[in-house]
């Protein structure tokens, strides 16, 4: 029970260090109250009003500029394929597009232990400016190296570095109402991952690759400055035992089977959105029209609440995908691939919530983002791979598509594990 001498502060007023509840020389009763704040600030989330809700317009252009803008390269690798590095192998091309998927995960693990930590605004406006910095060097990339470094590791890695916190801090604002916030949250990647497509396929022809490039830096400045004014923590930084890592989270089942699951997923998951519009051009659609199909596809994904059924959908649809020969077909399979797909993507960390104390939440979501971006980076290329084996896309849908059925086996054991029994809400 909180200290009646404790007065609550206003949930959007406190500073990212107001307590410190591990401090060597907090003893006795400064222990207890720092304890007892820290639980009344816990069971007190705003989950609407003004403050928050400008924090959720903020998370969604943060997602807007990383996930959205990653979620983009099917396009870009198209056009790489046809044009700037047509001597290049399509699966050694993929890997540009694989490390910026991976790395848009990967930095969880120490963004996740940071964001704990306190640190926040210093670590997100460096990425912000790394992001648009490496945008406008991708303008003038000509080798297949150039791009790799730019588009690849430094965009991935800045996209990284603002997407881990950007999920903790709806933590920080919303409970009751996580899932719509989350849901809005993924809503940026959407709007994104449609946008940028669009923008690359009319811009080049206008003005060329290189004002394309430097028109997108522009628009990342400008989404960037959105994120950046109205993120904020609300809940102070809590030492919880341990460093980088929580290797003690692994003893927990549900948790180990999840982040398994996270991973098999995530070697699927990308293969539609990189090549449908390589697929589509390989059937004999303009190429005009292709470019829109990863738009379509983005544009059709947001948030829904059950997972697991939407990644099944997401499995058979990448079953059917390599059979879609026309442009009717085609567009049939990135709308309802879109929408199921978006559902693992944008919801995939909503579990982790509840698998562990919020203290500890970006720490628990960094070690899962950094697992799942192994098969992220990993999925893509062994794609491109069996293509060029087989030279067409069947084998490819078969092994994309039985590693996401994979996956949702998996998410039903973590459900079994926590609930005791197969049906429930988790």
């Amino acid at each position: 029970m909180a200290d009646e001498s404790i007065r609550r502060p206003r949930a959007d007023s406190i500073d990212d260090k107001t307590i410190d509840t591990s401090a060597p020389g907090l003893k006795g009763k400064e222990a207890v109250k720092g304890n007892d704040t820290q639980d009344a600030f816990d069971s007190d989330f705003p989950d609407g009003g003004l403050r928050a809700w400008l924090v959720v317009a903020g998370t969604m252009a943060s997602t807007f500029s990383t996930f959205g803008y990653v979620n983009a390269w099917g396009a870009f690798q198209s056009y790489y394929q046809a044009t700037i590095l047509s001597d290049s192998d399509p699966s050694k091309i993929s890997w540009i597009g694989s490390v910026q998927y991976s790395l848009i995960l990967l930095p969880g693990l120490l963004t996740g232990r940071l964001f704990d930590l306190g640190y926040f605004k210093l670590p997100y406006f460096i990425a912000s400016i790394v992001l648009v910095a490496a945008t406008f060097l991708v303008a003038e990339c000509k080798e297949y190296w150039q791009f790799l470094l730019c588009q690849g590791f430094a965009i991935g890695i800045a996209c990284g570095m603002m997407f881990g916190p950007t999920m903790g801090i709806i933590g920080h604002w919303f409970k009751r109402r996580r899932g719509i916030a989350l849901g809005l949250t993924a809503c940026g990647s959407s709007i994104g991952g449609t946008i940028f497509p669009i923008a690359a396929s009319k811009l080049i022809p206008l003005v060329g690759f290189k004002w394309t490039m430097r028109i997108i830096g522009f628009m990342l400045v400008f989404s960037c400055a959105i994120s950046n004014l109205t993120l904020q923590r609300r809940l102070p930084p809590k030492h919880v035992k341990g460093g980088l890592l929580n290797l003690a989270a692994f003893k927990q089942a549900p948790y180990s089977v999840y982040c398994f699951g996270s991973f098999v997923a995530f070697l699927g998951l990308y293969t539609v959105l990189t090549y449908i519009d390589v697929s589509s051009q390989f059937y004999g659609i303009s190429p005009n029209f292709s470019f829109y199909l990863v738009s379509i596809a983005n544009l059709s994904s947001g948030a829904v609440n059950y997972i697991a059924p939407m990644t099944v959908v997401s499995g058979v649809l990448t079953y059917a995908w390599p059979f879609a020969h026309s442009q009717a077909s085609m567009i049939v399979v990135a709308v309802i691939y879109g929408f199921a797909s978006g559902a693992y993507i944008s919801s995939f960390l909503i579990p982790l919530f509840e698998l562990g104390e919020i203290a500890d939440i970006g720490r628990r979501t960094g070690m899962c983002m950094s697992i799942a971006a192994v098969g992220a980076l990993a999925g893509p290329p062994i794609s491109g791979a069996i293509n060029s084996s087989t030279g067409g896309f069947n084998a490819v849908g078969y092994y994309a598509g039985s590693m996401i059925m994979l996956s949702v086996i998996l998410m039903l054991v973590t459900r079994h594990l926590v609930l005791g029994k197969l049906r429930g809400r988790f």
